[in-house]
């Protein structure tokens, strides 16, 4: 019976004739009729479960502070894996239909049907990679598939359920084995091992393994650690320092013409150019601006700086208390929207920032070099 099903729905789509009837649905009527009619012994659905198609009750739960304290940790844990795999979810989805799914949208309606499910008495759901590759598979493309997907299940509770135990388990077994394949994307795989970096594959490989030997949430949990590691190690390689050469500096082997293109300014002005995001991860960037004996005014140019963390800003605030000391003017130049906020904040909070000296570079010359230099 298996093999008749698993049959049935590989190839019954080649057929024209037969493409718009879901395989799936196919597979579902031929085991069936294999089980009535034929004298084939297989566990159906009504003889492993026990089936009963009544509607639940509607109820209240007693809320209180210590019931919210108990169960907010397990509630919190079960959100963040529940959003993790209906965005996963989606992800499959859109690489198989090649769309882009909304994931506000997304997350909201899974919030508000499982407030409603545990009314009642449901257990939290989540969008499910395996059945939405099934109806990806069988023509679904829009959010109108899954619509109808919960009303034929709602109709199938009602009507349809005593008839649903005759579904024989084999079958089941083919239709999963199928889906199961449909979803696992091997070519990618393939062509990401191939193509992909080397720590990408790394995070590849360790997820699937993890997910083989142990489950899903595992394999997420782990593979979302990994991706953010990874992640932040790549913005810290990206972000520099950078000095501004001053034409005295430059050898006799440099064409004129390229001499010609370097601004000329008075060696009492030093000027970095910073570039990436200043984040922990590359915070000790800052500690790597020096400066020397003549330099008068250090100017950081930020125009490639997009992102500004606390940790950075804390080596900000050292590099100008070793400029004070100095007695070197630090000018901030071309500075971005939210490193800007991020200044102006700390600049107004005097009990948060030990210079108070600094807020005329920090909040008034930030936006561009004065002409002059």
């Amino acid at each position: 019976m298996g093999a008749v099903c698993l049959a049935i729905l590989i190839f019954m789509p080649k057929v024209k004739m037969l493409a718009k009837i879901p395989p799936s649905l196919a597979a579902v009527a031929v085991g069936i009729l294999m089980v009535k009619l034929m004298p084939i012994q297989v566990n159906t659905i009504g003889d492993l479960y026990t089936i009963n198609s009544s509607l639940p009750s509607f109820h209240l739960p007693k809320l209180s502070l210590e019931v919210i304290q108990k169960a907010l940790p397990n509630a919190f844990t079960i959100a963040i894996l529940a959003a993790i795999e209906s965005l996963l979810s989606c992800v499959v989805a859109d690489g198989m239909i090649n769309g882009n799914h909304r994931s506000n949208m997304e997350l909201a309606a899974q919030g508000a049907g499982n407030v409603a499910s545990a009314l009642f008495g449901g257990i939290p759901a989540t969008g499910a990679i395996a059945r939405t590759a099934a109806n990806i598979k069988n023509g679904g493309r829009t959010p109108v598939a899954g619509m109808v997907h919960a009303v034929v299940l709602f109709l199938v509770l009602l009507v349809l359920m005593p008839y649903a135990g005759w579904i024989p388990m084999p079958t089941i077994a083919a239709i999963l084995f199928i889906v199961a394949y449909n979803m696992c994307q091997w070519r990618p795989f393939v062509r990401l091992v191939k193509t992909a970096p080397k720590s990408d594959i790394a995070v590849l490989v360790i997820t699937f393994m993890l997910t083989v030997v142990f489950d899903l949430v595992v394999a997420i949990e782990v593979g979302m650690v990994l991706a953010c590691l990874l992640f932040m190690k790549r913005m810290s390689d990206e972000t520099g320092v950078r000095n501004w050469s001053h034409t005295d500096e430059i050898s006799d082997e440099v064409r004129d013409a390229e001499r010609a293109r370097m601004r000329d300014i008075p060696s009492s002005i030093s000027v970095c150019e910073i570039t990436g995001p200043l984040f922990f991860g590359a915070a000790d960037q800052i500690g790597l601006i020096s400066v020397t004996e003549k330099t008068k005014c250090l100017i950081l140019r930020m125009r490639g700086v997009l992102a500004l963390d606390s940790t950075a800003m804390n080596s900000l605030t050292s590099l100008y208390e070793k400029c004070r000391k100095k007695k070197i003017t630090l000018i901030l130049s071309h500075v971005n929207d939210q490193p800007m906020r991020v200044i102006k904040v700390l600049g107004e909070n005097p009990g948060a920032c030990p210079w108070d000296e600094a807020k005329k570079y920090f909040s008034k010359s930030l936006m561009s070099i004065s002409s002059e230099y």
